[in-house]
Parts: structure tokens; sequence; C-alpha cells
């Protein structure tokens, strides 16, 4: 009984643990988010601030949105480091655009209710698109340091007004990739790659082995049996009174 106990407290335990990491990170970056109010100009408000409608809000016509990762085609997002994107904006609409704010957040991939994060708002002061004009806005945000690497859904949208009302556009809903901070390799990869050398370490030791096992063999001469007493006396017996057994007694007595 107490062993079950034990293994169920276990289990509660690990099923916790995302929990746990998940309202940590979302509180160290509300920290994070509050100093940058504080120190900075730049129109970078809380993750959790929702200053913006009420999630219904649509795109105006005539506005098209285009995302790019400058550098990062592969969309690799190091946990805790700043990442850059770029919104292209185009209006074909009947009126100039005043773009407001960019903000994102972050999804499990096979069901966007299950949300992860809200990432950074950055808004724009002074930031106008007149019609038949294209421009281009930097989005910077940063996923948790404590998110678990692997393929999370991005969820990037981009607020405007057009004659005092407010729209909205989505610019990116696609996968990104977290990784590991820090490096090239992650933990796993030194794991793998370790793993394959040690492989191949073993492989060839086993292939040296062979190899010295098989020289040796082809080294060793074959053995020569020699005939037995027993044997010459039968030749002798064999050969006595032949020409052959002449010549040899002659050739002994020659030599006494």
């Amino acid at each position: 009984m107490a062993i079950r106990v034990f293994s169920l407290l276990i289990a509660l335990l690990l099923f916790a643990s995302p929990i746990v990491q998940v309202a940590k990170c979302q509180s160290d970056e509300d920290v994070a988010a509050t100093e940058v109010i504080e120190g900075s100009n730049l129109g970078i408000v809380g993750d959790d601030t929702q200053v913006f409608g009420d999630g219904t809000l649509g795109p105006a016509p005539g506005i098209d949105t285009v995302c790019v990762f400058p550098k990062n085609s592969a969309r690799l997002v190091p946990a805790g480091e700043e990442t850059e994107l770029l919104v292209g904006l185009h209006n074909e609409g009947e009126s100039t655009l005043e773009v407001v704010a960019i903000r994102a957040s972050l999804h499990l991939p096979f069901d966007h209710h299950m949300f992860v994060q809200n990432l950074t708002l950055q808004e724009f002061y002074n930031a106008s698109v007149p019609v038949s004009a294209q421009a281009t806005f930097p989005y910077v945000f940063a996923v948790s340091k404590y998110l678990q690497p692997g393929s999370f859904d991005l969820v990037g949208t981009i607020v405007y007004e057009i004659d005092q009302q407010p729209y909205q556009s989505i610019f990116y809903n696609g996968t990104i990739e977290v990784v590991e901070a820090g490096g090239f390799l992650s933990i796993e990869s030194v794991f793998l790659v370790t793993l394959g050398v040690a492989l191949i370490g073993f492989l060839g030791l086993w292939a040296y082995g062979q190899i010295q096992l098989f020289s040796k063999k082809t080294k060793r001469s074959p053995k020569v049996e020699v005939g037995t007493g027993t044997t010459d006396a039968n030749m002798d017996e064999w050969l006595e009174g032949t020409a052959y057994a002449q010549s040899l007694s002659s050739k002994s007595k020659k030599k006494k």
C-alpha cells in the first residue's frame, strides 16, 4: 500500500512540474516586461496587457501582409533570446492607415486553444502607410527560457486604424522551432554524437581484433609428420633385395 501511495505522489509531481514551469516563466516574463516599461520609451508593453479590442477585429479590405524571418529561413527560435521578424504591409485600400501595434502568441501545434505564451506587444507611434504604398515593420520577441525545445505555432497580428476605425490582420500563423540557447549543439545532440563516436570506436576495435586473428592463422606453417622407426623398418624390409638397397649397402661400406 505504501508503495502505491509513493508511486501516485511521484506521478502527481511529474504531471504538475510543467504547470509550475509555465507559471514561473510567465511571472519572470512579467517582471522583465515591467522593467522595459519603466526604463524605455520604445513602445513595448507587458506580455499580458490587452489594450486593443476584444479579439473580434477583422482585416480591412485591400490590406495585404507578409512575414519574413531575416537570415533565419528555418524559423529557429532560441529559448530566452530575442528573435526578430519583419512584417510587410501593403495598402491597396482607399485611405491611409495608421499602424498601432504588433502582437503575437504561442500555441501548441495540434490545438490553438492550448495557449503557451503571450509574447511582447510592441506599439508604434506615427507609423502610417499611404494608399498604394508598402512598408516594413520590425517585431522583436523572445519565448520563455523555461520553454522546452520543440515545435510550436506562432500567431502574429498587426493592429492598425483607418479613419479611426481599428482593424487587425494576421501576418503569420505557422510553426516555429524552439531550440536551446547558448550554442549550436544541444544536450541531445552531444549525447547522440558521443554515442556515435563510442559505437564507431567499438566497431574499430572489433575489426582490428578480427584482422589480427586472421593474420595469426595465415602465418602458422603446416606441420609435417615424420615417419616413426617402425615405418622405417618396414620400408627397409620392403626394399630388401632390390637394386636400391644394394646401392645403399655399397655406399655405406665405402664410407667405413
